[in-house]
């Protein structure tokens, strides 16, 4: 059976014997050395090169989830190593497996979540549109993406300099708006309190800076994968991993042990 061939197209690069291409630019020429790894990042998400707000903007957020300690990714990631010392892009391929809805990818949702409500009702004041989008969750009995925090409360301080950045290079509007209107809206109708988490900040400053909900996650991974090579290399110098296997291996069967000297019969 025939089909008609689609034509196979792609604008992120090229090669030469004697030049590289990524997206238009000379990668020799007008990058190396020129635009920093943030930028480098922007450029090839969007396509263009972003000014220095949108830079300065961009970069914080690579910077806010490259490192949040011993995470269930970070000691995936040493697990792995130690059992593949030959593949640390394995390891650390492993640890970014753990990011989503529970830990660091909720960005995506939070993105997703704030370019849904504008587009549902662009002239929607942010307050009812936060009414409505935290109505929305509880009706489906989900989880509002990028509020609350077990570790950060009663604010995230990741967000609030995030915020403040984005106000001080003028790309805190709508998005940013809605998106701390959803955590007071969820605070009042769970009774508790629920900050506004580094995710969701980031999801909201994604809206503002044109990045589709879609990348969203793959920003956060960028971030991460930095900070799990540097876990990495922690490790091979001052490993732990061997540890945490020894100690979870003694603890989790010390219930099933049998007592000196063997069962008694009864």
């Amino acid at each position: 059976m025939s089909r008609n061939r689609r034509p196979i197209r792609s604008g992120m690069g090229r090669s030469t014997p004697e030049r590289i291409f990524v997206q238009g630019l000379d990668l020799a020429r007008d990058i190396i050395g020129t635009l920093n790894f943030g930028d480098m990042a922007y450029l090839e998400l969007t396509g263009r090169l972003p000014d220095s707000r949108q830079s300065r903007v961009f970069n914080a957020i690579l910077v806010t989830l490259v490192e949040h300690g011993m995470t269930p990714m970070a000691i995936v990631a040493r697990l792995t190593y130690l059992g593949a010392p030959e593949s640390l892009q394995s390891a650390v391929a492993a640890g970014l497996c753990g990011m989503g809805t529970t830990f660091a990818g909720t960005a995506e949702g939070a993105a997703r979540m704030l370019e849904s409500a504008v587009a549902a009702t662009p002239e929607g004041a942010p307050r009812e549109l936060a009414r409505e989008v935290v109505a929305d969750f509880r009706n489906r009995k989900q989880s509002v993406p990028g509020i609350g925090h077990n570790l950060h409360k009663p604010v995230d301080p990741r967000t609030v300099r995030l915020f403040e950045i984005a106000a001080e290079e003028g790309h805190a509007g709508r998005y940013v708006d809605l998106m701390r209107a959803i955590g007071e809206e969820a605070e009042a109708a769970y009774g508790k309190r629920l900050p506004v988490n580094a995710t969701g900040a980031i999801g909201a400053l994604c809206c503002e800076l044109g990045i589709s909900w879609r990348a969203a996650r793959g920003i956060a991974v960028m971030g991460r994968a930095v900070g799990l090579v540097g876990h990495l290399v922690e490790e091979q110098a001052c490993p732990v991993a061997t540890e945490i296997w020894l100690r979870t291996e003694e603890e989790a069967g010390e219930h099933d042990m049998p007592p000196a000297g063997g069962r008694q019969g009864g």
